[in-house]
């Protein structure tokens, strides 16, 4: 009999098999993607599902499990270009609104952070 670790895995398996995508891409880019979808804010079993990364390896990645030091510098990297690119869209705007919209970005890029 296989032996049982002290404490269960509280992580859900991947969806079953038709629910989600099958997984194309090798080890290096799953993780790119998973930091670039955890930066924008999106669900691991939104991920799972969209993609096909197997959703343990989603949460190991996100609860440091996996690649611990990489991959919050990954995370930051993209929400930094998720700033940029939202402070860029706001030039579309004009006067008050323009300024309320990236007040609202920088509050919640400096939220994010001080994660």
């Amino acid at each position: 009999m296989p032996e049982q670790p002290d404490k269960p895995d509280p992580r859900t398996p991947s969806p079953p098999y038709g629910y989600s995508r099958e997984c194309h891409y090798g080890r290096e880019e799953q993780i790119h993607i998973v930091a670039k979808f955890h930066a924008h804010k999106i669900r691991p079993s939104r991920i799972a599902y969209r993609v096909g990364i197997d959703i343990a390896f989603i949460e190991a990645l996100i609860a440091g499990e996996v690649e611990p030091r990489r991959f919050p510098q990954l995370v930051a990297g993209y929400r930094r270009q998720r700033y940029q690119s939202r402070m860029r869209d706001t030039t579309r705007q004009s006067g008050n609104a323009r300024y309320e919209m990236q007040q609202v970005i920088e509050r919640e890029f400096q939220q994010e952070v001080d994660l």
